[in-house]
């Protein structure tokens, strides 16, 4: 299942691998809690090029007659420079608010069970438990309509949120 959590003493801190190097990746993704469905892209940087990708990603899952909406403010998902396929509407979210956006519970749930307290072998292995982690979360739609779902967006059968 999902990995154990450290615990330790009152006052002190529990132990945890780290480790000094320094490579990062970034997982792009979007869920549908209503379908319980996600697409995502694992890559090397966050920017308006990986918007883009993402965003074309998100297109080839969209249902026929569906439309998807996308929420946040982060600079590169709001950039007049983003190509935006018509099924999809970005929607910016009020700042400092992460409890509007259900893709925060996912991220939240993939540190918690997923990608914390790890020491990888290299950037490729970065790269494969990524994806991985990402995989086991879209095996379990049950899990996505869980963390994703929220009442207040929910007004019309044709909407589906990302």
């Amino acid at each position: 299942m999902g990995q154990a959590r450290n615990t330790s003493l009152r006052g002190t801190r529990p132990c945890a691998a780290h480790d000094q190097r320094t490579a990062s990746t970034y997982i792009l993704g979007a869920i549908c809690p209503k379908d319980g469905k996600g697409a995502a892209l694992v890559l090397p940087a966050c920017n308006i090029a990986a918007m883009n990708l993402r965003l074309a990603e998100i297109a080839t899952g969209i249902a026929p007659g569906k439309h998807a909406v996308l929420l946040d403010q982060a600079g590169w998902h709001m950039s007049a420079r983003l190509i935006v396929p018509q099924s999809i509407t970005l929607v910016p979210l009020p700042a400092k608010c992460p409890e509007l956006n259900p893709q925060e519970n996912v991220w939240q749930f993939m540190r918690d069970n997923r990608l914390s307290n790890r020491v990888f072998k290299s950037y490729e292995d970065i790269l494969d438990h990524c994806s991985h982690a990402w995989k086991r979360l879209v095996d379990q739609p049950w899990r996505i309509m869980s963390i994703g779902s929220r009442e207040w967006p929910t007004g019309s059968d044709q909407r589906v949120l990302v």
